[in-house]
């Protein structure tokens, strides 16, 4: 099976409704022979009610995972019988074998559990029967070290990217060492903190910017949201830091965090401006680390996934680094060439367009939800797009999913433009957008994280 993260399946459709008693096992054998031929990119069948399931996560039982040929069908069905009633079967292309699985469904908002009964049985996928996706399972658990660098407060898309963390923290696919802030104001972490606190993890530590850009534009004011009180004034999320907290500086939390972690161990998705990884860079030695900013990231970093920049054809200023451009300049300036960087180009995420009425129907399961209620109470039909999660994603799934450009140099300009000039060596690589089918899996496993529960 070629190693890819998701790949979309055949949509699913009703098989005509058999009578289970009319069929004896001989003919089972033979129909389900015969969805092998009908549905050469996979299928599940319901042995109860003859037809695919439209809802679940599907994931095959290891004991009849070698089961390619008709011979082997009536332990498929046995094995079955004695447990779900489901069986599967998906063409491998690299030896040209069908292959007939006894299955186990999980409900669809079980997503961590269906993807360690996953590993636990060496299969490479969880297939999403509302979604025709197939998730990636069997990949190699890396030790990925993550700080998220963003501006909360504003866009939305911060929320789901950080929403993507905790899941995949769910999943072991990731540790969320910390999170900077680089918006100013106490309103800002503290939304970060209702959200540690709503999926989990509430001892994530948080960084505050305090001396970055006064009063950027704000697209979304959901700066409200940590405050959030129901008829009866009682705090709708619980928070960890309360009213009288304070957050650590976000660039101290930077160097706390690095100085300890392993050499070449941390990956930075940067999602906002880059005020605090700026400062970062220009900070000395300090309690933490006997080592300068720059000597501290050349050791600790091992790559920068940041969402920002404009590549291609068109030269124009990107708002991020625009909107910051002082403390940018200095980051292009001071970043040590030997830590790798993967830009994130606004035109990836454009075509994601993940639709307010939508959020809130995925979110349907709880009344008190921090997105949901952001969703429900201000308005969120502003253009906001999914943006933010690509660099995520792209930093923990790695680069098979994204199409990337070749290695190369980029440059900030003083008017914010990014320009890229292509080089073997170089440290930079950037995100090409995706096709209408790649945009579609890509919501559609991003809804998924959503309604995880």
């Amino acid at each position: 099976m070629k190693k890819v993260l998701f790949a979309l399946a055949l949509c699913c459709a009703f098989l005509p409704a058999f009578s289970q008693e009319k069929l004896t096992d001989k003919e089972l054998v033979n129909v389900i022979y015969a969805m092998g031929q009908m549905y050469p990119d996979g299928f599940t069948l319901d042995l109860n009610t003859m037809r695919q399931p439209t809802e679940g996560l599907m994931v095959s039982y290891k004991a009849t995972q070698n089961s390619f040929d008709r011979k082997s069908l009536p332990a498929v069905i046995k094995h079955a019988r004695a447990h779900q009633n489901l069986v599967g079967g998906w063409y491998n292309p690299e030896d040209g074998h069908y292959y007939f699985d006894s299955t186990r469904a999980f409900p669809e908002d079980s997503l961590a559990a269906a993807v360690a009964f996953a590993r636990d049985n060496d299969q490479h996928t969880v297939y999403v029967a509302s979604k025709d996706i197939n998730i990636w399972t069997n990949y190699e658990q890396k030790d990925i070290r993550i700080i998220l660098d963003c501006d909360m407060g504003s866009s939305t898309d911060d929320l789901f990217a950080l929403m993507m963390l905790y899941r995949y923290m769910d999943m072991k696919r990731c540790n969320l060492i910390g999170v900077i802030v680089d918006r100013m104001g106490k309103a800002n972490a503290d939304i970060v903190d209702v959200l540690n606190n709503f999926y989990g993890y509430p001892d994530i530590p948080i960084g505050l910017e305090t001396q970055g850009i006064p009063n950027p534009h704000v697209f979304i004011t959901y700066h409200n949201l940590p405050y959030a009180r129901s008829t009866d004034a009682v705090p709708m999320f619980k928070r960890s830091v309360g009213d009288n907290g304070s957050y650590m500086e976000s660039y101290k939390l930077y160097r706390k965090l690095l100085a300890e972690q392993p050499d070449k161990s941390v990956t930075i998705a940067s999602i906002g401006f880059v005020t605090s990884l700026a400062r970062l860079l220009e900070s000395g030695p300090d309690e933490y680390s006997p080592l300068s900013g720059v000597e501290l990231v050349r050791r600790k970093v091992k790559e920068i996934y940041a969402m920002g920049g404009v590549f291609g054809d068109a030269v124009e200023p990107d708002y991020n680094f625009k909107a910051a451009i002082d403390f940018s300049l200095k980051f292009f300036e001071l970043l040590p060439k030997e830590v790798d960087i993967v830009f994130s180009p606004g035109e990836v995420g454009d075509p994601l367009d993940y639709r307010p009425e939508t959020v809130i129907a995925d979110m349907d399961w709880t009344d008190l939800h921090p997105i949901k209620w952001t969703y429900q109470f201000l308005n969120c039909d502003t253009g906001q797009k999914m943006w933010d999660p690509q660099a995520v994603i792209n930093a923990v799934e790695g680069d098979d999913l994204y199409k990337l450009s070749p290695r190369g140099w980029v440059t900030l300009t003083p008017n914010g433009e990014t320009l890229f000039h292509e080089d073997p060596k170089g440290n930079a690589r950037y995100q090409y957008p995706g096709d209408p089918v790649w945009c579609d899996m890509v919501l559609k496993y991003i809804r998924l994280m959503a309604i995880q529960h």
